[in-house]
């Protein structure tokens, strides 16, 4: 039997963050505590269907669709009108309780190549999110502007 499944490809992150599951999930779910750590400017509501728009500069003014939501378990993002590299992709966060720290599990998966793009993308992941990490743990807020 002959597959028309295409490949795709994903970058994944799993690190931990000494704080509360609640605040965690509200760091990577309100747009109020996600510009502090990701896009220059945010909105949207988590809620399953509501359209999030992740504005970082007139070039870069990117929606996506939440495609699943459990607080202070799971927030996912569809990504619909970003660029031709992006907007098949989704990304998400998987979080558990570890006694005085949160499990985060990242994906963002769909990618069609493992090109330029795709491996700037995983980088920068990596960096904001350690961003997020000092953001929970510490109150440190990068500028924008020195965000990778």
């Amino acid at each position: 039997m002959e597959t028309t499944d295409k490949q795709t490809f994903g970058i994944y992150h799993t690190f931990w963050i000494r704080s509360t599951i609640s605040k965690v999930f509200s760091a990577i779910s309100s747009p109020e505590q996600l510009i502090l750590w990701w896009p220059q400017k945010c909105s949207g509501k988590p809620e399953i269907g509501e359209s999030y728009n992740f504005y970082f500069t007139p070039e870069y003014d990117w929606f996506g669709t939440v495609s699943k939501v459990e607080e202070n378990k799971a927030f996912h993002i569809k990504m619909v009108d970003s660029d031709k590299d992006w907007d098949p992709t989704s990304f998400g966060f998987e979080l558990e309780e570890d006694g005085t720290m949160v499990k985060v599990s990242f994906w963002h998966k769909g990618w069609e190549n493992q090109n330029e793009h795709f491996k700037i993308s995983s980088y920068c992941w990596a960096i904001l999110l350690q961003g997020l990490k000092n953001y929970l743990e510490k109150g440190e807020v990068l500028p924008f502007e020195e965000r990778s």
